[in-house]
């Protein structure tokens, strides 16, 4: 697994749009192992690939205390959010040391392909709908 660098604000490239992932092949599958090895080193809890400079819509998150419960979700699709909001300090990688106050719905339901290529959907709440919203931004 590589390391990868992560873009920093502010960064022109952190704004450009990802396209949709073609096709979960081996390239996306290490990508998404890269991505999660640079996500546990810089100790985050989520990582778009936009943040390390490859702009397709692919993201990984960890919320689980012992750091080894891994989600992928490649080009996601927000199919619901509950009009209830809540609004949480967020941090970034991409803006090492920054903390803002950012309000999110605090459900959410998102369907996307898993590192295998298959299609699943996640109810979400709490720190994860958070996080799946905060990546979902940078795409």
């Amino acid at each position: 697994m590589a390391l990868l660098p992560i873009l920093c604000y502010p960064d022109a490239r952190l704004h450009q749009v990802a396209r949709p992932v073609q096709a979960v092949d081996a390239r996306i599958q290490k990508l998404v192992q890269d991505m999660l090895h640079t996500m546990y080193e810089a100790q985050g809890i989520g990582l778009a690939a936009t943040q390390v400079d490859v702009h397709e819509r692919v993201i990984v998150i960890d919320i689980s205390e012992q750091r080894n419960e891994p989600l992928v979700l490649i080009n996601p699709e927000l199919i619901w959010a509950s009009t209830d909001k809540q609004r949480n300090e967020e941090g970034c990688l991409s803006v090492p040391g920054v903390y803002d106050g950012v309000e999110r719905a605090s459900a959410i339901r998102v369907r996307a392909l898993n590192a295998q290529g298959q299609s699943h959907e996640i109810a979400a709440e709490g720190l994860l709908a958070v996080c799946i919203q905060h990546e979902m931004d940078h795409l």
